[in-house]
């Protein structure tokens, strides 16, 4: 963690101030105090931007920030299109950050060291890095990643420039060894994103249990074959064209709740049509009206070549 390095910083400071007259140190009062404790009060801070922006920016990925600039507020999608261009840069970006972050909290203990005793500025180089340089900046970077780093992208795009001829090659190394980290959700993801923000998941998703269920199949759709999709023929309801249109027979159309009914000739197998249900609303059932009377359709029927 980076604040056991400001320890150790320290702690090398502790054993060179060791080593150096007491006599060297500035008494406060003095001028040149308050320029050193400006300076520290101002590494302090810049090490806690730093370390807020790595946090902040680098767990924006790309995706996200996609998906923010085409369907978020009209401020998410101003600051997602800023940031979209800097994030793209990810190593070179998380070099400038790091390398920034290191100089300054490098920097804190030598003028600690001027203002203050060896073991004061111990404890000050540790509480203050640890409490303004890491722990309060990453809290509130990680809940307003987006918003902070719009607002201090003209900083991070100084530091670029200026740390460019370090952070670029070691950027371009780290690109050719790790990659990039743009890809994009794959289709198992999609789909257990979409459950996850299903109302049933208990997550506080807005989707219905009909809209997980209609995506999640059109997400399946291409893996599927027409075996899969299709019910057996031994499963379907179906009429013969020989029987008739009585109470028994209207009362199982109505309770399979189909819009069609395949109409059969000898054997299940051999279906010769379609009889549509909303054709029955002007047969009675008490005339036993024969299938066969009834309007219908023939079966589309296409060659396999």
């Amino acid at each position: 963690m980076r604040w056991v390095n400001a320890l150790a910083l320290a702690l090398a400071g502790v054993a060179r101030s060791a080593i150096v007259s007491d006599a060297d140190d500035i008494e406060f009062g003095n001028p040149w105090w308050f320029v050193y404790a400006g300076v520290s009060c101002f590494l302090v801070l810049f090490a806690g931007i730093m370390s807020g922006l790595t946090l902040g920016l680098m767990s924006l990925g790309l995706v996200e920030l996609e998906i923010l600039q085409r369907s978020g507020t009209s401020t998410e999608k101003q600051q997602a299109a800023a940031i979209l261009p800097v994030v793209q840069k990810q190593h070179q970006l998380l070099v400038t950050l790091l390398l920034c972050n290191a100089c300054a909290m490098e920097a804190l203990p030598i003028y600690l060291d001027k203002i203050f005793h060896p073991f004061v500025a111990v404890v000050l180089s540790v509480t203050f890095v640890l409490a303004f340089g890491e722990i309060i900046p990453q809290a509130i970077c990680s809940r307003y990643g987006l918003a902070v780093g719009a607002n201090f992208l003209w900083l991070v795009r100084i530091l670029m420039i200026i740390c460019y001829p370090i952070a670029y090659p070691i950027g371009k190394v780290l690109d050719a060894v790790l990659g990039h980290d743009d890809a994009l959700f794959r289709r198992a993801q999609l789909k257990a994103l979409v459950s996850i923000h299903g109302k049933e998941a208990g997550k506080g998703g807005e989707l219905t249990h009909d809209e997980t269920t209609i995506i999640s199949g059109a997400l399946d759709l291409t893996l599927k074959t027409a075996e899969e999709a299709m019910t057996p023929i031994e499963s379907t309801f179906s009429l013969d064209v020989n029987s008739k249109l009585d109470w028994e027979a209207i009362g199982k159309i109505l309770a399979r709740g189909h819009s069609r009914v395949p109409v059969y000739s000898g054997n299940t197998t051999n279906i010769i049509g379609l009889l549509l249900v909303k054709n029955l609303l002007t047969v009675r059932a008490e005339t036993e009206t024969p299938v066969s009377a009834v309007s219908i359709r023939k079966m589309p029927r296409y060659a396999l070549v």
